[in-house]
């Protein structure tokens, strides 16, 4: 099994202080990686900075930014640029966890939504991804969840952005891979995060590890053979 070195490679994370995120950025840093993190709260960039900078000597940069205002996207496009010469990698973590009726929904909550959940994601992957294409590789990892396989009831917004995530990977995998670029869809099941705390008619304690989820994510990636695993799901053993 050939996997690549990811020591010295540019990373972008959206949602990098949310529970999956902020894992995910300790195990590339770990790995050498160097990291552009983004979130809504500075002040948890700048505490997630502090923990994991001084891993293998890593270059962290930290940008506090909405991903649903579109102006905001061209923002942190500039942001990262100023920063590295590229982007190798792509995680695309940011997500609003929606639950709301049919009747109670609405048009303005639907389009912040699945502007975080699908259009920042879409941004990104468009722009960041011509890094990849003129040095023959990189990495694209959207944030999928169960429910981009199922819907649930007071889901419909939530479910509708899953759908779509998962839609977007598996077109991006198609169009990219010839490029030495691959895309993945990973679908956790529920995770125990502050956003898992919302689900209140499930056990929170048979909820998935985040830290299982990070490093599973990183192993996927690492892959550099004619192997990939461009779509997974995550599930839990135990549901109570």
């Amino acid at each position: 099994m050939t996997q690549i070195e990811l020591k010295n490679k540019n990373c972008v994370i959206t949602g990098a202080t949310g529970g999956i995120g902020k894992e995910i950025a300790h195990s590339l840093a770990s790995k050498g990686c160097n990291l552009f993190l983004i979130s809504t709260d500075n002040e948890k960039l700048s505490q997630l900075k502090s923990k994991i900078e001084n891993f293998n000597d890593v270059k962290i940069f930290t940008f506090a930014t909405d991903l649903s205002i579109y102006e905001q996207l061209e923002k942190t496009i500039s942001k990262i640029r100023e920063q590295f010469d590229s982007v190798d990698i792509l995680i695309n973590s940011a997500g609003i966890f929606s639950v709301e009726s049919l009747k109670d929904s609405s048009l303005n909550n639907f389009e912040k939504v699945f502007n975080v959940n699908v259009r920042a994601p879409f941004y990104l992957a468009k722009t960041l991804s011509q890094d990849m294409i003129s040095k023959n590789w990189g990495r694209i990892v959207n944030l999928g969840s169960s429910s981009s396989y199922s819907g649930f009831k007071n889901g419909s917004i939530y479910c509708t952005t899953k759908h779509a995530i998962l839609g977007l990977s598996r077109s991006l995998h198609e169009e990219l891979k010839s490029k030495n670029i691959r895309c993945y869809c990973v679908s956790p099941a529920s995770t125990r995060t502050e956003m898992g705390k919302i689900s209140i008619d499930q056990n929170f304690e048979t909820f998935l590890d985040p830290i299982e989820v990070a490093e599973t994510i990183v192993f996927l990636i690492s892959f550099d053979e004619n192997l990939c695993i461009n779509e997974i799901r995550l599930n839990r053993m135990k549901i109570e």
